[in-house]
């Protein structure tokens, strides 16, 4: 009982100091579904990330922020081990491969029911992408033009790629306004940092990390229609983002990276006892952002608010999940998810720096109970290589190809 009682503290005054510290650390999250995740939290992460009707973690404030009037007193510590193979082959040149391909991504949710009609929390997440790491040197010399040195295939000098980071703390509040409804509200503190590399044929020079902060908001509502039945939609609009002052020459309107605009609706239906099967329909509305939809031939300036951009369209995604009581201490989950690819052909030579691709992602998952109060969850991710084809400067045809795999893990207790 003594040790109940001081995890119970040191979970119950200390979320947001937890916050700080997984917010010192978060790596970067990779493409998946554009470059949102797939799933937030290991539970949805295992069921295709079907999660907008369900409320059995702290990650509300990712997934359903209505979803904290029901999730009770618990805390979630996660870790993902994220590897993504990504490439272009130039016709004529071969295949050049991006390094750096194991990445550590951590997460957390806190929830805690203040009564029982209103809960409380806080989920720290990550999205990211477009992060590639191309050696120099590919295109020989004289290759981008007569007494050019060596170089990347973009013809810059030494090493190409970007990266991008989000950081996400969600404070979350939650009310039920009735016996089986609930709705919630998660203000979104977003931090996002950008660096690029071997890009100075186009003028931009290596800058190092810029970094920019935007405050938005994510509405949530939970209904459970019947004892097996209950419906989710949680939605963000576009999250203004300060400019990325250094790379004012590179993206859309001197810098603007704003967060697009995005929705979720959904079902869980427990089809036995021990079977619950979920369903969630996503919009990810990336053709809003000029600095990701303009087209990469715009005939703008770079960084005019109509120069060339990275092409990328609206996305919908289909998230499908079953969740199985094996026994009382094993919980297993699979899943799929299947989305647009936001890359049009007219574009994949650019997207060479961010070759979000994929279209589908596999998923397996689960749970085990080590006590009453604390249990350890799995996840595992497989998302098949896709690849899209298109003219580059040259002339020629570039092919960008992705594939993804991801091993997550997570700690949770009850108190």
């Amino acid at each position: 009982m003594i040790k109940t009682r001081n995890i119970h503290r040191r979970v119950q005054h200390r979320p947001f100091a937890v916050a700080l510290m997984l917010g010192g650390t978060l790596s970067t999250a990779f493409a998946t579904d554009g470059y949102f995740s797939h799933g937030y939290g290991m539970n949805a992460k295992g069921m295709g990330g079907a999660s907008v009707a369900l409320a059995q973690d702290g990650f509300a404030g990712a997934n359903n922020p209505a979803a904290a009037a029901w999730a009770g007193n618990r805390a979630e510590l996660g870790l993902d081990f994220f590897k993504p193979t990504r490439s272009m082959e130039r016709a004529g040149l071969g295949t050049v491969t991006s390094d750096h391909n194991l990445f550590y991504i951590p997460e957390f949710g806190y929830n805690q029911a203040i009564s029982d009609k209103l809960g409380v929390g806080v989920t720290v997440y990550g999205n990211g992408g477009m992060n590639t790491d191309y050696a120099g040197g590919q295109i020989p010399a004289n290759g981008c033009g007569p007494g050019s040195p060596p170089s990347n295939v973009f013809c810059g000098s030494g090493r190409l790629g970007v990266d991008l980071m989000q950081l996400i703390v969600a404070p979350t509040v939650a009310y039920k306004f009735s016996e089986n409804h609930s709705i919630g509200i998660s203000p979104l503190l977003v931090r996002q940092q950008f660096k690029a590399d071997g890009l100075n044929a186009f003028g931009v020079a290596n800058s190092g990390y810029d970094s920019s902060n935007g405050f938005g908001v994510r509405l949530g509502y939970l209904g459970k229609l019947t004892d097996q039945l209950s419906i989710g939609a949680s939605y963000s609009p576009r999250i203004a983002m300060s400019k990325l002052s250094q790379y004012a020459g590179l993206f859309a309107e001197q810098g603007g990276l704003d967060i697009p605009e995005n929705y979720v609706v959904g079902a869980s239906f427990q089809a036995t006892p021990n079977v619950t099967i979920a369903l969630d329909y996503q919009r990810i509305n990336y053709g809003a952002i000029a600095s990701i939809a303009n087209a990469s031939n715009s005939p703008g300036a770079m960084g005019a608010a109509n120069g060339p951009g990275f092409g990328w369209s609206n996305i919908d995604v289909w998230k499908l999940g079953v969740q199985w009581q094996a026994s009382p201490k094993l919980t297993l989950r699979a899943g799929v998810n299947i989305g647009g690819n936001p890359i049009q052909s007219r574009d994949a030579s650019l997207n060479t720096l961010a070759p979000g691709v994929i279209t589908t992602h596999y998923t397996l998952g689960g749970t085990y109970a080590l006590t009453d109060r604390t249990d350890v969850t799995f996840s595992y991710m497989h998302a098949p290589s896709n690849s899209v084809t298109g003219p580059n400067r040259g002339g020629g045809t570039d092919t960008i190809k992705m594939s993804e795999q991801a091993l997550g893990v997570q700690f949770g207790w009850k108190f």
